[in-house]
């Protein structure tokens, strides 16, 4: 479903996207696309006031400075000063409140006017995020790791493979990327989703991915980037 913001250079246009980015990581699903690279170049600066536009905002750069960004996405629109419509950000689950408006339009509005539903809706959603902070309940990581070969005659295919061989409950790979560092030697950048409760990603490291057979390949992995979902 796509996604439309309005008027990011304004502070109403930037307060709604903070609310939206208060439980997510990314602009849509779980790992950085060109939605995310869409909202990233429509805001002229990032004030310390949006505490979660900034978190993201500074995620999306470091990715861009390493790796780049290569997630499809949905499809995002960023507008100007138009006209907001009467519906606000997705209902959380379970709410009937749009059934009855539902049309052939896909698009969300995320800057309309509230109801009290949508108000009481973001207020539970907040709540449940810090009752969740506060338990230490498990929760999802997104993961950007540096995997460094031995030289320049290392095979990075069998190295990607070698890397992707390893298997656990709680760990899903995600998309990559090899990298110049010079001297011919390159090096591959991937990104995981790790379910925290079931995956050490320093455990993953020591004893998995420097270990043999696959430190045939792998001379040294380092964490790039390390973000709550």
């Amino acid at each position: 479903m796509a996604v439309t913001f309005f008027n990011l250079s304004s502070d109403a246009g930037l307060k709604k996207l903070d609310e939206y980015l208060l439980s997510r990581s990314y602009i849509t699903g779980y790992q950085a696309s060109k939605d995310d690279l869409t909202v990233y170049s429509a805001i002229p600066n990032v004030s310390e006031a949006y505490v979660n536009i900034c978190r993201w905002y500074k995620h999306i750069d470091a990715l861009l400075r390493i790796s780049g960004v290569s997630g499809e996405g949905s499809g995002v629109t960023v507008e100007g000063n138009a006209p907001a419509p009467s519906v606000a950000t997705p209902p959380v689950a379970d709410s009937k409140a749009s059934a009855a408006d539902e049309d052939d339009d896909d698009d969300v509005d995320l800057f309309g006017e509230e109801t009290e539903e949508e108000k009481k809706a973001a207020e539970q959603r907040a709540a449940a995020i810090k009752k969740s902070a506060s338990k230490k309940e498990s929760g999802k990581s997104s993961v950007l790791l540096d995997v460094k070969p031995w030289d320049d005659e290392t095979d990075m295919k069998k190295l990607e493979e070698a890397v992707r061989s390893v298997q656990m409950e709680g760990l899903l790979w995600g998309a990559s990327k090899l990298v110049p560092v010079g001297y011919g030697i390159k090096k591959l950048t991937i990104m995981m989703t790790i379910v925290d409760d079931l995956v050490s990603v320093d455990n993953l490291i020591e004893d998995y991915l420097t270990v043999e057979p696959i430190n045939e390949y792998v001379q040294s992995c380092d964490i790039v980037a390390f973000n709550k979902i």
